[in-house]
């Protein structure tokens, strides 16, 4: 399986037989998603920065809903989770999706604002690879996603959901979730292949795919 940035927090996983599937493409946050084509979507809630269907070209199928679905290649496992820490009065839910392909695991935290409960991580379990909001206003910020890194433990760790140049959001760079990281253990890469281990216990920044 391989993972590419789309921006905000989209992703473009791609299964070792060519199935693609786009996590939580957006609009209107100030600047464009690039082009993006794949069979599946999955949507952690329905905000438009989280749920611009429209953006991912071929979509056949789209999920917004927890349970165990097969999306062809992929084993999707949606959990139930809060978008905001007063369970959902703010903001309502949001989905934490585990993807699984090519006996690799990437879980998704969509935009995750409440803190860590026993039940939540017991369903997220030890994921290969964890997407994670750093960005803060809307989701935990980097001192609550070094929380889950932490008691997650995934073998990679990928932030999400911050600051790029052009939005208009207002969340915060990454740079406070790095360095809470340590820069010794960050690196940047364009591309995220699975099983990859040069990149096991680090924090992984990848470049938007243009």
């Amino acid at each position: 399986m391989t993972v590419e940035y789309l921006g905000h927090s989209s992703f473009l996983l791609t299964a070792a037989d060519g199935t693609r599937l786009v996590t939580d493409p957006y609009a209107g946050i100030g600047y464009p998603m690039p082009h993006a084509e794949a069979e599946y979507v999955v949507c952690s809630h329905g905000h438009a920065d989280h749920a611009n269907v429209r953006g991912v070209a071929g979509a056949k199928e789209v999920l917004t809903e927890s349970g165990r679905h097969t999306l062809g290649a992929f084993t999707v496992t949606g959990i139930p989770a809060w978008h905001d820490e007063v369970h959902g009065a703010k903001r309502g839910r949001s989905i934490v999706y585990r993807i699984e392909a090519d006996g690799q695991c990437v879980c998704h935290m969509g935009d995750i604002g409440q803190p860590p409960e026993s039940g939540l991580l017991a369903q997220i379990g030890s994921p290969d690879v964890l997407l994670v909001p750093v960005g803060g206003v809307y989701t935990v910020d980097d001192a609550g996603a070094a929380e889950y890194v932490r008691l997650i433990r995934p073998k990679i760790t990928v932030p999400m959901h911050y600051h790029l140049p052009g939005g208009t959001l207002g969340i915060a760079p990454p740079d406070a979730f790095l360095k809470r990281m340590g820069a010794e253990n960050c690196v940047r890469m364009r591309k995220l292949s699975l099983p990859c281990p040069e990149a096991e216990g680090k924090t992984v920044v990848l470049e938007v795919k243009r």
